[in-house]
């Protein structure tokens, strides 16, 4: 059976954080965020213990684990389930946080937007879903029927955290859509001169593991039919969070226009 080494996973998993870091200014500020809020409904509740000890939080489209693995390395008791449809990021994610944390990590191969994605998760409790730029891929229909499920799965006092660029309106919101693209377009320019690798330079590099070059063309024909999609504006988010149940809504986290979305049972 092909594996990869500890190192190249290790180096691998870095040059993500990276190259994303590179695509979004503050990036680990926003991760910061996220697991303080987690944190804190852990220590203010007695049905969880001060680490993590009895919640489970569920991972959306999770990627090779960035988000999964500060949340799993802040709070060694929490469990985490990640979901994902692309199998070379899944593969990664499995490699790096199952030999870090064990089975306290589950990968689950799954498409959101599938009508019955949520059927594929384990049969757990789910307390806190999040996500990290990544459901900004999915068709604004696709998306709702994600929040909605979301409402069904989640107790009464959980949470839902989204991180993601949710675009500026051009047509109404001309100065502030300039305004961000060139903050991007800045922290790109650093990053790519100081040798960070691009989208395309990283995915040339995981293409060098046997293990996830095995993938490639499974990944490819997953992903070639997909449509462009539709930006989903702030406002939907936020609707369709309300509409799917949750009683409490808002930006936890804003840095021009990528936001962290805030939702609670």
């Amino acid at each position: 059976m092909t594996t990869m080494s500890s190192v190249t996973i290790d180096r691998l998993i870095a040059s993500w954080d990276d190259q994303q870091a590179a695509y979004i200014t503050h990036r680990e500020q926003r991760f910061a965020v996220m697991v303080d809020v987690i944190a804190q409904l852990c220590s203010t509740t007695d049905k969880f213990g001060s680490d993590g000890t009895g919640l489970t939080v569920l991972d959306l489209a999770c990627g090779p684990g960035s988000l999964s693995g500060r949340i799993l390395e802040t709070l060694p008791g929490v469990r985490v389930i990640g979901i994902d449809y692309d199998p070379v990021l899944l593969t990664l994610a499995s490699a790096w946080l199952g030999a870090r944390h064990g089975d306290r990590f589950t990968a689950v191969d799954g498409d959101l937007a599938a009508p019955s994605w949520f059927e594929l998760l384990p049969t757990v409790t789910i307390h806190v879903a999040v996500s990290s730029t990544a459901l900004h891929w999915l068709a604004p229909a696709d998306l709702v029927a994600v929040y909605l499920q979301l409402g069904r799965i989640l107790q009464p006092g959980g949470i839902v955290m989204n991180a993601d660029h949710l675009r500026y309106d051009s047509r109404h919101q001309p100065f502030l859509s300039k305004v961000a693209a060139a903050d991007d377009e800045r922290t790109q320019r650093i990053a790519h001169a100081g040798g960070v690798p691009t989208w395309d330079q990283w995915w040339a590099d995981a293409a060098t593991e046997p293990l996830l070059r095995r993938h490639l063309d499974d990944r490819q024909r997953r992903f070639a039919d997909r449509p462009p999609t539709e930006a989903a504006p702030l406002e939907l988010h936020l609707q369709a969070l309300v509409t799917a149940g949750f009683s409490e809504t808002g930006c936890l986290w804003r840095y021009y226009d990528d936001v962290v979305l805030f939702a609670r049972r």
